[in-house]
This record gives C-alpha cells, structure tokens and sequence, in this order.
C-alpha cells in the first residue's frame, strides 16, 4: 500500500518562501507508486489550507500557494477527530513538516503533532525549539564540551534600556570584527558582520526586526565546513563539504538568489579532520536528543582547531541545498534520502507507542 504523506509547508515565517522551494522540491522528488502526496499549506496569516492529491509533479511554487481549498483546523488531521466526510480517505500515515524558522521548525508544530500523535519527520519538540534558539543550542553545547567560537546574547529590552553598555561588552569580550544574529531564525535572515561600534548599532536594531533575543558571535577566519546527520538513535554521517561565499559571508542572497557560492564535496580535509568533525556533529545530534535529520556547520582554522557554529534541524532541502547534495556524495540520492527520512519517522513513532502513560 501507499504511504499517505502530508506535505506541511509555507508557513508564518520569514522563511516562508524557502519552505515553498523546499517543498516543490520533495514533490517533484517522491516516488508516486510508493506515496500519495497531501499538501497542506500554511499562509503567512497562519491559515492550514488543505490542497487537492498531487498526482504529478508540480512546475512552480506559485502552485503550491492556495488562496482557495479545504480550510482546515490542525486538529483534523488526527483519526479521532475526523468528520464522518473525511473518514472514507483515511488518515495520514506521515507528516513532513517542511518549515523554515519559528512557527514550524521552532517546536510548536511538532509539539502538535506530538498531542495529535501522528507519526511526522524530523526532529521533536526539544531538539527543534534549542536548535533553533542559538543561544540555547550553545549553552548545550558548551555543557557537552563541545568546541565553539566565544558569543553573548541580549534581550531587546535589556538592549533598549543601556545600549552603550551593550555595546561596550561586546566589544570586551567578543572585539571586531563580530556576526549579530537574530537567535531564532535561519537562512541567514537579518545577520551582519560588523567591523566597528556604529555597524552594531545598525545591525542590533536589523536583528531585533526578527526576534526578541539576538546572539552576537566571535569573528574568526576560518573554513566554513559541514555535515549531514541522518538517523535516530545511531545516527550515521555524510562526507564533509565546504563552503567557499564569494561575498563577505554566507549571507541569504548567497545561498538563495544569486547562488554566488562554492560548494565543494568532499572537503579538502585530512582523515584526522574529518574524523573529528564527525564525532562532534554525532555528539552535538546526541546532545540536542535529535532524530531524523540535522545538518551540522563548522568552522575549522588553520593551526586546526575544530569549532561547532551550530547545527539547523530543518537544513535547506532542495536538491542543490547542501544536506542533499552531501548524502548525494556519499551514495543517497535524493528520492532515496525522503524515503528513509519517512521510515525514520515511523519507526521512531512506533518507538513511542510502547512508552506507558499509567502505572
């Protein structure tokens, strides 16, 4: 039988768009005599809109944004509280939750599907809310004993309230040049690498546009190096692959719109280096209690020190995004990678049917 797979995209996010990329990908990707696909589409109101089966490949993501369809409540799509007209097609086997940044990669929708108790892909409640909250995911690591570049964190009021003394500490422990990011959210939205006291305080005020709390990190020079993980409780690793951004950083136009980017895999690493980078991704997977997938970013200096910038527990996944292409290198073609990414999920959910909830 067909596995029916949910497509959960788009979202209230400024990611939005790049989950609609993502999910024109995975589409046009899955096997339809192994799957039916259901999309579900997010607006950036918060609306669920459920979509017409796909039965072919779609041309673009302007397809994929209903304005009309079945409005839906979340609550629907689990068996116990479907209407008598929606019973006779059955409930959804997986859900793939294909959403970038907060409302979707943050925990709150998989903290849904958790009460809902459908099986879905991907990471689970805690290991999505501290992978997306940069500074919750480097105060974990900073327990696991896990190398990474120095870093302070600020509240918007707090900011607000002593802007200098702000700014003054940034300055004592982190110096120049410094990156300024809003601490949930990806795709490299809203970040800025400041060389002096007057660009941090424009970019404070362009990372408080997207969030609350922003965390401002040490400059170092360094190769930006990265690796997929894949698995649940044994996870396995990709080859390694570097990025090469032919502008300052790898900012979102780099990796989206122009694609001024070098990508290289494998990485020009050693064995040693390699080894190493993928025992802390392993151990940065374990620390988070990830499941599924992550895609972990390192920088590697040149006296050789290995430092772990951060992992994203909803990387890019296009086929020309760097997670794909790094299991492409090591013998997982794409298709391939979303099936055994929806097998993980069922057999992490049949896991937790077996958990007791009385005694």
């Amino acid at each position: 039988m067909k596995t029916k797979l949910g497509l959960l995209y788009g979202g209230k996010s400024a990611e939005h768009s790049v989950s609609l990329q993502t999910a024109r990908s995975v589409i046009n990707a899955l096997n339809l005599e192994k799957f039916e696909i259901h999309p579900i589409y997010i607006n950036v109101e918060g609306e669920w809109i459920k979509g017409p089966q796909l039965n072919e490949p779609v041309e673009n993501v302007k397809a994929l944004e209903f304005s009309q369809g079945h409005s839906l409540s979340p609550l629907s799509l689990a068996p116990s509280f479907q209407q008598k007209d929606q019973q006779e097609e059955g409930p959804l086997d997986v859900i793939f939750p294909l959403l970038h940044g907060p409302n979707g990669e943050d925990g709150t929708v998989q903290g849904l599907l958790e009460l809902l108790n459908l099986p879905y892909v991907g990471n689970g409640v805690l290991a999505s809310a501290a992978g997306m909250d940069k500074v919750i995911m480097k105060n974990i690591f900073a327990q696991a004993g896990l190398t990474q570049v120095n870093y302070v964190a600020f509240i918007k009021s707090e900011w607000a309230k002593a802007k200098e003394e702000a700014y003054a500490k940034v300055e004592a422990e982190l110096g120049y040049p410094c990156f300024v990011k809003p601490a949930n959210l990806g795709s490299s939205v809203g970040i800025s690498k400041c060389t002096n006291r007057a660009e941090l305080d424009l970019a404070f005020a362009e990372a408080f546009q997207f969030d609350r709390k922003v965390i401002i990190e040490e400059g170092v020079t360094a190769r930006e190096i990265e690796i997929a993980v894949l698995g649940n409780d044994e996870p396995e690793c990709s080859v390694a692959g570097e990025i090469v951004p032919r502008t300052e950083f790898y900012d979102y136009k780099a990796k989206y719109e122009d694609g001024d980017t070098a990508l290289i895999i494998p990485a020009d690493i050693t064995e040693e280096e390699y080894g190493i980078l993928k025992e802390m991704a392993i151990q940065a997977f374990k620390a988070l209690d990830c499941s599924g997938l992550v895609r972990a970013d390192f920088f590697l200096t040149k006296d050789g020190r290995a430092l772990i910038n951060e992992v994203n527990t909803m990387p890019g996944f296009t086929p020309f995004s760097m997670f794909p292409l790094l299991w492409k290198h090591t013998g997982v073609e794409y298709p391939q990678l979303i099936e055994r990414l929806v097998n993980l999920a069922k057999e992490r959910h049949a896991e937790k049917q077996n958990i007791k909830y009385t005694f």
